[in-house]
């Protein structure tokens, strides 16, 4: 898959799994799972860019001791997750195509 597009994509399903509620790192680690592979490494540099593009805001929670840093969707995320199923919408159109003129089944 395309760098680019998988970029888009872990956004995209990191601000959808904070339409639930807020959440932390580890735990948005463990809910994307079944879908994707994604490491601490890759996980809070998209986060930082979320943050910066006011898709999401950060804020502290205590817990053991410790503080736990909690990321919760803003307007802005919403409307890139809304943005991102109308290209997506675009996307199937060009696919059905190829699979059509190359006499290939939908999956």
């Amino acid at each position: 898959m395309d760098a680019q597009m998988k970029r888009g994509m872990v956004e995209v399903c990191i601000l959808s799994l904070l339409t639930r509620g807020d959440s932390y790192g580890y735990q948005l680690i463990k809910d994307i799972a079944p879908i994707m592979e994604l490491s601490e490494s890759t996980l809070y540099p998209v986060l930082r860019r979320l943050e910066a593009a006011e898709s999401l805001t950060v804020y502290s929670v205590e817990h053991n001791g410790r503080l736990r840093k909690y990321y919760a969707i803003t307007d802005g995320g919403r409307k890139k997750i809304a943005e991102f199923l109308n290209e997506w919408a675009d996307v199937n159109k060009v696919y059905d195509f190829i699979a059509e003129v190359n006499g290939c089944e939908k999956p």
